[in-house]
């Protein structure tokens, strides 16, 4: 087995976990914890883009690093939502 495809299937099965983890919103300390692991698998996924060299890819997730990291910062570092109970600031 080489780097790439263990980069590969780590990407595959962390992602695969991660969405389970946010969708089933099991609240926000494991929502949050679901997008460290999506920045854990893009970083999978650029390094097997690299190796691969599939530009897309690797572009791909490195805008969608910058995204989960937005969720990181909302769900793991703000103490709350803007809006509690969905009402305007």
């Amino acid at each position: 087995m080489t780097i790439a495809d263990i980069l590969e299937w780590y990407a595959t099965v962390s992602g695969i976990i991660a969405a389970l983890m946010i969708a089933a919103d099991w609240g926000r300390r494991v929502t949050g914890w679901g997008f460290v692991l999506f920045c854990t698998m893009n970083l999978a996924w650029i390094g097997f883009g690299l190796l691969d060299d599939t530009g897309g890819l690797t572009t791909q997730n490195a805008v969608l690093f910058g995204i989960n990291l937005l969720g990181i910062y909302r769900y793991l570092i703000r103490k709350q939502p803007l809006h509690p109970q969905g009402k305007p600031a």
